[in-house]
């Protein structure tokens, strides 16, 4: 029997989204500065991207662990780990930054990516507490919750910069000071309120709800779960999108410096992108909820495009705001609209692993985003890569395009 499920799900969904608020909240705080320390312990702008490329490895290579860790921990346990994950890395990486010392800032960044893996993983959380019809919306409410990293973590880097400053320390140093706190928020805020067990009530739901022919089929394999096109549609969908973002995103701040734009203008730009990022969640997963997860993704990858190609026009701020805040918008349609295509093709016993496995290929993505945006800024500029991106973003439109011309209809499983 399940127990007053609407309200234990509109609880664990607002938990959740107070975890997604303080986790983007920590990482947004170091964002804009993580290249600029890059290069500066590095001593070149080729390593500037390295830091962030440590830190979507360690996003990608946590996340299929993580995926696995969901069932024999729990989702409360896993996530308070990962919280953790985050609070010891940024505390390494202010060490790091006052000592001057590259390759345990590299060990910190790392830490932060295991971190917000399982912080990020809290979408499909909410999403196995709700009925599929209901599942875009919870994933989107969730993401919502990165607004408040937009606002608070931004707004934190300056002060905390000179207050840094004013203690003698490198200010650099003050923005992962910052993030050390709003990591250990979040692991207090999992332990006490992410209850009852979410994956005992998404087995108890999906018991309730799920097709019997579902519900008695065994647990396929990865193989199996990727031979299906809807499964490749979104997941491309996220991966690209993810890739496109973090081209741009991570190497605006060293473009910007580099137009001697002043740390809080570069904190502002990064701010209005993660507005873009998070904002209009609910909106997106209600378009993916009324209007299906195909035509969400293609809106996304379209705007993704006008995003890449806005960003060549100027390096002054208001140009660099729009753009950013665009690349933002296009991330989130891409992947609310992905991430409800794939929660709608898992059975219960699929979604921890798979939903993991989809986060490793994300990681990755980023990884090699992030490394090759200080390549590629370092070699031909920063035009050059938002063409790159462009044309980059075409993937998901492609794919999505040709699925849904296919009359290739998604079946629905809780």
């Amino acid at each position: 029997m399940v127990i007053n499920n609407a309200a234990t799900a509109r609880k664990i969904t607002r938990t959740l989204l107070a975890v997604q608020g303080l986790g983007q909240a920590a990482v947004v705080a170091l964002i804009p500065i993580m290249a600029i320390v890059g290069a500066k312990l590095g001593g070149r702008s080729q390593w500037a991207g390295v830091p962030a490329m440590c830190y979507q490895l360690g996003q990608a290579s946590a996340a299929y662990g993580w995926g696995y860790a969901m069932d024999p921990l729990g989702r409360r346990g896993m996530l308070v780990l990962g919280a953790l994950a985050g609070a010891a890395g940024a505390l390494i990486s202010t060490a790091a930054v006052v000592s001057a010392s590259f390759w345990s800032f590299l060990l910190g960044s790392t830490l932060v990516g295991v971190a917000i893996s399982a912080v990020q993983l809290s979408r499909f959380v909410a999403a196995e507490v709700h009925q599929a019809s209901q599942r875009a919306r919870a994933i989107s409410t969730v993401v919502v919750g990165g607004t408040l990293g937009a606002i608070v973590g931004p707004l934190l880097a300056g002060p905390m910069s000179r207050i840094a400053a004013g203690l003698g320390l490198d200010e650099l140093s003050g923005p992962y000071g910052a993030s050390t706190g709003l990591f250990v928020a979040a692991a207090a805020v999992i332990f006490l309120f992410l209850r009852p067990e979410p994956r005992d009530l998404g087995r108890a739901i999906g018991s309730v709800t799920s097709d019997p022919a579902v519900s008695s089929r065994p647990a396929r394999s990865m193989a199996e779960i990727y031979g299906e096109r809807p499964t490749k549609v979104a997941t491309t969908a996220m991966v690209c999108g993810q890739l496109v973002m973090v081209m741009l995103m991570v190497i605006t701040p060293l473009h910007m410096r580099g137009h001697n734009h002043p740390i809080g203008t570069i904190s502002f730009v990064i701010s209005g992108h993660v507005v873009g990022m998070y904002a209009f969640s609910v909106i997106s997963g209600q378009l993916a909820d009324r209007w299906g997860r195909g035509p969400v993704i293609m809106a996304g990858s379209g705007v993704l495009i006008l995003a890449c190609l806005a960003a060549t026009l100027s390096p002054q701020v208001l140009p660099l705001t729009v753009a950013l805040f665009l690349l933002g918008l296009g991330w989130n349609l891409c992947y609310v609209g992905g991430s409800s295509l794939l929660a709608d093709q898992l059975s219960p016993e699929e979604r921890a692993r798979t939903q993991g496995f989809n986060d490793l290929l994300i990681g990755l993505a980023s990884a090699a985003g992030s490394l090759g945006s200080g390549i590629v800024f370092a070699g031909i500029g920063y035009n050059a890569m938002g063409l790159v991106g462009a044309v980059t973003a075409l993937i998901p439109l492609t794919v999505a395009a040709l699925w849904r011309s296919r009359g290739r209809m998604v079946t629905v499983t809780p």
